[in-house]
């Protein structure tokens, strides 16, 4: 169970990530025109990544979950990376 009186983030902690998040967007657009062939997928999954855990552990106060919410947060991310992983190998094996 989350403490309510130690998982107040302060009105700085939240503008400072929504201003990581629109520079991360930013970044996104700017990557989307950039022509790195295969590699503009891998950056854009690696800024949507962190994008999402920004949004998870400060908005969602996933830092102050217990234990085994954040393993059970990490068995649904494995498992969606997997699938993702797999997507990719059959799309570029085929």
């Amino acid at each position: 169970m989350s403490n309510k009186e130690t998982d107040i983030t302060g009105y700085g902690i939240n503008i400072l990530v929504w201003a990581a998040l629109v520079l991360l967007t930013g970044a996104t657009i700017y990557a989307a025109g950039l022509d790195l062939g295969e590699y503009s997928i891998i950056l854009n999954f690696l800024i949507a990544t962190l994008k999402a855990g920004l949004v998870l552990y400060i908005f969602m106060h996933m830092k102050y979950e217990a234990v085994i919410i954040k393993l059970m947060l990490l068995v649904v991310l494995l498992t969606m990376t997997s699938i993702l992983l797999l997507t990719f190998l059959d799309i570029l094996y085929r």
